[in-house]
């Protein structure tokens, strides 16, 4: 007969650390298909995935590698690609009727303007409505490239793709980082005081004796005529 505590053996998936069944809980509670982001480091997937009561069906899916058919011969793996999988994706499931959804991003960590928030941004803009912060998004410079040493070829191509893929969507100016600096109103230097010379101390000197003399002459003769001093 066994004794001792009951082990409880968790699924295999979790004990692969392959799924946060928690994590995929929260996610199923919102009634809302999932958008999953998954990402190697050549290549990035993503699908919309339902959940009916015979298990996940996947309702459109896109993959970086399928992005050459669209005009895009860079990295399949770097941020730009990561953009254009999340809008194709978005783009099949506007297609399929599906509206909103919510980012499952798996066992990754939260992390601003990675590939995962790039091809959320990819969904976003193709009209799909997913849950998120706008801080958290990369910005449109570094999405399209323009960080690269070729980055007037990049941008060439990705915005070739991207017409490719949402002909609707426009590109809007990317703003510079830094603002013009405004000129300043010119100000006139302090004029230096004059250096005082020993000529000017000794004037000094003798015009404030005589004017001590004076004092006392007043003194004195108010002192003897005090009728001058009313």
């Amino acid at each position: 007969m066994a004794r001792g505590k009951t082990h409880i053996v968790r699924h295999r998936r979790r004990r692969e650390g392959k799924t946060d069944y928690r994590a995929r809980l929260s996610l199923l509670k919102s009634k809302k298909p999932r958008f999953v982001v998954r990402k190697s480091s050549k290549n990035i997937t993503c699908q919309l995935v339902g959940y009916g009561p015979k298990g996940d069906n996947v309702i459109a899916a896109s993959d970086s590698r399928s992005l050459k058919s669209y005009g895009w011969n860079g990295h399949c793996g770097n941020i730009s690609a990561a953009y254009l999988t999340g809008l194709l994706c978005g783009a099949k499931a506007t297609k399929a009727g599906i509206k909103e959804a919510v980012l499952d991003m798996g066992l990754y960590k939260s992390v601003k303007g990675s590939r995962i928030y790039a091809a959320l941004k990819g969904a976003v803009d193709s009209g799909l409505n997913v849950a998120h912060s706008e801080g958290v998004l990369p910005p449109q410079d570094r999405i399209e490239g323009r960080h690269t040493k070729e980055s007037e070829k990049t941008t060439k191509e990705f915005r070739a793709a991207m017409g490719k893929i949402a002909p609707g969507i426009s590109v809007k100016p990317v703003k510079p980082d830094t603002e013009p600096a405004t000129e300043k109103p010119e100000t006139k230097p302090d004029t230096p005081a004059k250096p005082v010379t020993k000529e000017a101390e000794q004037k000094q000197d003798k015009d404030q004796s005589k004017d001590q003399d004076k004092g006392k002459d007043q003194d004195k003769d108010q002192s003897k005529d005090p009728a001058k001093g009313k």
